[in-house]
């Protein structure tokens, strides 16, 4: 199975259509078709399922989409890697980033990193917790921003120089936007909205002997979507401090629970990662930094 077959498999998977796929890979039609044919054979799964003026993926064609764009991605990635080495200037760097206000100290550590290499690349993608490790550990990922404490074993990680604060984002009229923070006894029985994550993992023991009585209307891996529920009226969203717009005019207040609880972000790595040398250089200005 060649690389390059898997990329012509993704292009059709992506267009739908093998005229359009056969142009934007640059090849013929039947130089397509063929390599297509072939995988199938190889796979001994039928890929697609053809019909008159389109292509739709198969259940066999969706895993190996899956699996071919996690492949894809690393050879690129290693490719990239390789040139890099005879790069003094530049090169790239992979992160995967949680979401909070703190990512702008990574963003200034990117900035003045790039003063001293200009043809610095960088790749950012975004997720939960769950999503960047995932990625980070099958390679994909130089280095990853979480807000869980790593696990020791796996990775090497530094601190970020603050905490995020936990918070309710609540509808500026509700009578919880009078108080001056939230406790769990004030969410017992309301519609909330949460990550899954932030909910198994902080809000139960933050809540203890008040979690069951807590109701999680719905989750949200992305708190600007949340938010949008929240603001009209149908939930409150449980989050971090500074994700949201709570501005005066917004729709929504910001509240922080009672008692405080506070999450910590991590910048993780591999604990046997081997750096290109711009992924080094970088790790070496952050690590100084942040101590």
């Amino acid at each position: 199975m060649e690389i390059r077959t898997l990329r012509y498999f993704l292009a059709v998977a992506r267009e739908e259509n093998m005229t359009r796929a056969a142009e934007l890979l640059h090849v013929t039609q039947p130089t397509l078709s063929k390599a297509l044919k072939s995988l199938e054979d190889e796979l001994g799964k039928k890929l697609f399922t053809r019909r008159s003026f389109s292509i739709s993926l198969t259940e066999e064609g969706v895993l190996l989409r899956d699996r071919a764009e996690d492949l894809v991605s690393m050879a690129d990635k290693i490719e990239q890697e390789f040139l890099s080495f005879d790069d003094i200037t530049g090169g790239d760097i992979y992160f995967g980033l949680a979401e909070s206000y703190q990512i702008r100290y990574l963003a200034r550590e990117i900035r003045s990193f790039k003063k001293t290499y200009p043809d610095l690349r960088y790749h950012i993608t975004s997720g939960d917790t769950e999503q960047v490790t995932e990625k980070l550990d099958k390679g994909l990922l130089d280095f990853a921003v979480i807000c869980e404490t790593p696990d020791e074993r796996k990775y090497q990680y530094l601190t970020f120089p603050e905490a995020d604060c936990f918070g309710a984002a609540v509808p500026a009229d509700s009578p919880l936007a009078e108080k001056e923070q939230i406790t769990a006894e004030d969410l017992c029985g309301l519609p909330l909205f949460c990550s899954e994550q932030s909910w198994e993992n902080d809000i139960r023991p933050w809540a203890g002997e008040h979690f069951e009585s807590l109701r999680l209307e719905g989750s949200f891996r992305l708190a600007y979507n949340g938010s949008m529920f929240a603001r009209e009226g149908l939930g409150i969203l449980l989050t971090l401090n500074d994700l949201i717009d709570t501005s005066p005019g917004s729709g929504l207040v910001f509240r922080p629970l009672f008692p405080h609880l506070e999450m910590k972000m991590y910048l993780i790595w591999n604990k046997y990662q081997s750096f290109t040398p711009i992924a080094e250089r970088f790790l070496k200005q952050i690590r100084a930094s942040f101590s």
